[in-house]
C-alpha cells in the first residue's frame, strides 16, 4: 500500500503513544469528510463500536468528538464485535462506521477500522484520501449544525438477531466450549450459540479492559483444547479480541484451522447448491492440502494476496459465496460484508449438527501438509526475490516437490525480509528445501 497511516486493516499502533487521541480525532474528522455524502436533506450518520480494551474508552471519546465536530450524528454501539459495526452500518443506512480494536494484538495496542456505507471495508484510494485529509483546514459547523451523539442500546441485540437468522439447523445436542479471548464477543458469542440450541461453556469471557487476548483466544488455543477435553465437548470455538476470526478444536483436542473450516463450509454449500460457480477464495498462505481437497471435490480455488481485504475484493468482483484465510477470517457475502467469527462458528456448528458427524471427521477432508516458514534478512527484498539464482533454486525445488509440495517467496510488507514458505510431504523435506532456498536468498542480497 502507498499509505503510511493505514496498514492492512486500518490504523493500528500502541494506544496513547502511536495511536493518540489527537490522531484518532483527526482520522475521525477526515473520515467524516471523505465518507459522509452530504446532502441538504439530512446529516451524515456514523456507527461507532469498540472492543473492551482499556484504551478504547479514551479513543472512543476522541472519535465521537471528531465525528460530531465534523457535523456527523453518532450512534454509539459500545462494546461489540467488528462485524457487528459493519452489519449495523448497513442495517441503519449509516454513512460510515468506526471500530476501535487491535483485533488479536496485545492489550497495549489499539486500532481504528473504518467502514463505508453498506458496511464495506475501504479500498486503498479511499484510505489514501482520508490520510491526506487528516489535519487539513476545514470549515467547522456551529450551533445546530454540530453532530449529536446517541447511544445505540439495542445494537448487540440487532446483530444477534441477524446472526441467528442465517441458520435454520438447531444446534441442540451439541456441547460447545467457546473461548472469547476476554474480548468483544464475551457476552454475544455464548448467547448466540445458546439461543441456537447448543449447551455452552464459556471461557475467557470476563473482560476487565486489560486481559484481552492474554494467553487465550484464537492465537493461543491451549486453554480451549484443555477445556474441550475436560468438559467432553463436541466442539471448541476460539475467537480473537474483536471476534472477526473463528478457529475450532475437535472433541479429541485437535486443532481445526481456517483452511479446514472453509473446506467444511465449501462442501456443505456445494451440496446445498449455494457455492457460486463451485468456487472458493483463499490467500496464497492457505495450505496445499486445501487445494488438493477442493480439487478432489470439484471445487475451484482462487488465491489472493495475504489479507482478508483482498479475499473480500475477489468475492465482490466475481460475485462468489465463500472465502477466507487460514487464520480464521471467513467471509460469507450472503450474510456479511466482512469476516465474522460468530457467523462462521454458527454455520460450522450447524454442519456438525446436521450431519451428526464429529468435527474431526468433517475436517479430515483437508490433509494439511507440513509447512515451514523462514524469514531471511536481506539488503533489498525485491531484488533478492527476483535474483536469477533465487528463481533457479525455486524452480529446481518445485520440480523436486512436484504436486506434493509448494514454495512461496514473499517480500515482507514492513521490513527488509524475504519470507520463504515451503510445504512438502514431510517436515524433514520441507525444512531441507526451505533451508536451501533461504541460503540462496541470503547470498543473493546479503543483509
Amino acid at each position: 500500500m502507498g499509505s503510511r497511516l493505514f496498514g492492512t486493516d486500518g490504523v493500528r499502533g500502541r494506544a496513547n503513544a502511536d495511536l493518540t487521541p489527537e490522531l484518532a480525532l483527526g482520522v475521525a474528522v477526515a473520515a467524516a469528510h471523505v465518507l459522509a455524502e452530504r446532502d441538504a436533506t439530512r446529516r451524515p450518520v456514523a456507527v461507532v463500536g469498540r472492543d473492551p480494551r482499556a484504551s478504547g474508552e479514551m479513543l472512543e471519546a476522541a472519535v465521537v468528538a471528531g465525528l460530531a465536530s465534523a457535523g456527523a450524528d453518532v450512534l454509539r454501539a459500545g462494546v461489540v464485535p467488528t462485524p457487528a459495526v459493519a452489519h449495523l452500518v448497513a442495517e441503519t443506512g449509516a454513512d460510515l462506521g468506526v471500530m476501535l480494536s487491535a483485533s488479536h494484538n496485545p492489550m497495549p495496542d489499539n486500532g481504528i477500522k473504518l467502514f463505508a456505507s453498506g458496511g464495506h471495508k475501504l479500498p486503498d484510494d479511499v484510505e489514501d484520501a482520508i490520510e491526506s485529509a487528516v489535519g487539513k483546514p476545514w470549515d467547522r459547523p456551529t450551533g445546530a449544525d454540530i453532530g449529536r451523539v446517541h447511544d445505540f442500546p439495542d445494537a448487540a441485540e440487532k446483530y444477534l438477531a441477524h446472526l441467528l437468522g442465517t441458520i435454520s439447523q438447531p444446534l441442540s445436542g451439541l456441547r460447545v466450549v467457546v473461548d472469547c479471548a476476554n474480548g468483544a464477543a464475551s457476552t454475544l458469542a455464548p448467547e448466540a450459540y445458546r439461543r441456537a440450541g447448543a449447551e455452552v461453556i464459556a471461557i475467557n469471557a470476563e473482560p476487565d479492559g486489560l486481559n484481552i487476548n492474554d494467553r487465550c483466544g484464537s492465537t493461543y488455543l491451549e486453554p480451549l483444547r484443555e477445556a474441550v477435553v475436560a468438559h467432553q465437548a463436541d466442539v471448541g470455538i476460539a475467537h480473537d479480541g474483536d471476534a472477526d476470526r473463528c478457529l475450532a478444536v475437535a472433541a479429541d483436542g485437535s486443532d481445526v484451522d481456517g483452511d479446514q473450516i472453509m473446506a467444511v463450509l465449501a462442501l456443505a454449500a456445494k451440496e446445498a447448491g449455494t457455492l457460486t460457480n463451485n468456487t472458493l477464495v483463499a490467500t496464497v498462505m492457505s495450505n496445499l492440502g486445501l487445494h488438493h481437497a477442493m480439487r478432489d471435490h470439484g471445487i475451484s480455488l482462487i488465491t489472493t494476496a495475504v489479507g482478508d481485504r483482498y479475499v473480500l475484493d475477489e468475492l465482490r468482483a466475481k460475485g462468489l459465496a465463500l472465502g477466507g484465510e487460514q487464520s480464521g477470517h471467513v467471509v460469507m457475502p450472503a450474510y456479511a460484508t466482512t469476516g465474522d467469527g460468530i457467523l462462521t462458528a454458527l454455520h460450522l456448528l450447524a454442519q456438525v449438527a446436521a450431519t451428526g458427524r464429529p468435527l474431526a471427521e468433517l475436517a479430515s477432508v483437508v490433509r494439511r501438509l507440513p509447512q515451514v516458514l523462514v524469514n531471511v534478512a536481506v539488503a533489498d527484498k525485491r531484488a533478492a526475490v527476483s535474483a536469477p539464482e533465487v528463481v533457479a533454486a525455486v524452480a529446481e525445488a518445485e520440480a523436486e516437490l512436484g504436486d506434493s509440495g509448494r514454495i512461496l517467496l514473499r517480500p515482507s510488507g514492513t521490513e527488509q525480509l524475504v519470507r520463504v514458505m515451503v510445504e512438502a510431504a514431510t517436515e524433514d523435506q520441507a525444512n531441507a528445501v526451505a533451508g536451501r532456498i533461504a541460503e540462496t536468498v541470503s547470498a543473493a542480497s546479503p543483509a
